[in-house]
């Protein structure tokens, strides 16, 4: 493992779908058991197409997944498949990765760490309160706050924590491009849901790989 990158950070910054959980089973159950409440869709929510739009913004999520759908009948289902994924995720959870909590553990030890992702309010926040997780990170910022791009969130975290060396990582070329807007480098995991072909300053293959390159 490449160890260049040995005290270059201050803190690192994570997505979180495809970076420290899956959740994508149990947001297809939810989102299945809130498309069946309306008589204008008749499409399983399969845990493929789920993750095919992971990264995405909450917003353009139902946008992509609903095209044909007038924007009252959008917003409906985007409401009602927000509220049921976190009624089952507060119950159900998602996977964490493997040594996701040892890695986390022995990281902030060296390094500041936040959460940046593209959800709805109240995500992130299932994931610290269900994994016991709030005592690893300091902050944590998502779409769903301020409707804002994740580039502009990564910024937020930078600039309300005075951090002076972050670094991102994520898995998806979404989480890349946003990185690469906020001028934070970016390290790709690359056992997420996505395919980042170029511009990673390093990639990871498994989380507790972190421990050995930072």
């Amino acid at each position: 493992m490449d160890t260049s990158l040995h005290h270059k950070f201050d803190s690192i910054i994570f997505d979180l779908d495809g970076t420290l959980w899956d959740s994508t089973a149990n947001v297809a159950l939810a989102w299945q058991a809130a498309v069946a409440k309306v008589d204008y869709i008749d499409e399983e929510m399969t845990v493929d197409r789920v993750r095919s739009i992971t990264g995405m913004t909450y917003d353009a999520i139902f946008d992509k997944l609903f095209p044909t759908l007038d924007n009252a009948q959008r917003k409906e289902v985007q409401t009602l498949c927000g509220i049921s994924e976190l009624e089952i995720l507060h119950t159900r959870g998602g996977e964490l990765y493997p040594q996701l909590e040892e890695t986390l553990k022995y990281l902030g030890t060296k390094y500041k760490l936040y959460i940046v992702s593209n959800c709805q309010s109240g995500y992130i926040e299932v994931f610290l309160d269900l994994n016991d997780m709030h005592p690893y990170f300091l902050g944590h910022q998502c779409f769903g706050t301020k409707g804002n791009p994740k580039a502009d969130n990564i910024r937020d975290i930078v600039n309300d924590h005075e951090l002076k060396a972050p670094v991102y990582v994520g898995d998806t070329m979404g989480d890349y491009t946003a990185a690469k807007q906020a001028g934070v480098p970016f390290i790709f995991a690359s056992y997420g849901f996505g395919d980042v072909p170029e511009g990673m300053i390093a990639t990871v293959n498994n989380f507790s790989e972190l421990t050995e390159l930072l």
